[in-house]
């Protein structure tokens, strides 16, 4: 029984071991001289001025949301529409009932506002 797992054991310890390996001989061997330059702020341009624990608007969750909704319906509807002559009148009804819950994601989201851009 082992024997059927055996190379899966491997794969994993292959794995693991390349990618243990080659992050330590990048630290070991990589160039490090690091500056006052290249330790600064480089995502703004603008040393931090106000606490990272902020408060978000409410928009960027509901935009998260609407991203989310949008991506599910991509990721399933499309090997759905490729098999669903396949799949008959069961495969239709669930994609109904998912449509359906995306549909109402996507009203919530239009009440909430998060489709007007101020």
């Amino acid at each position: 029984m082992l024997e059927n797992y055996l190379p899966i054991i491997v794969f994993i310890f292959l794995g693991i071991a390349f990618g243990v390996g080659l992050t330590l001989v990048g630290y070991l061997l990589g160039p490090s001289n690091p500056g006052e330059e290249k330790n600064s702020q480089f995502e703004c341009g603008f040393p931090a001025f106000d606490d990272s624990r902020m408060h978000f608007n409410i928009r960027y969750y509901l935009v998260a949301i609407l991203f989310v909704l949008f991506d599910l319906e991509v990721a399933f509807f499309i090997p759905w529409a490729v098999v669903q002559a396949k799949l008959g009148w069961f495969g239709f009804f669930a994609m109904s009932i998912f449509l359906l819950l995306l549909v109402v994601g996507f009203i919530f989201e239009w009440k909430k506002g998060a489709l007007e851009w101020e």
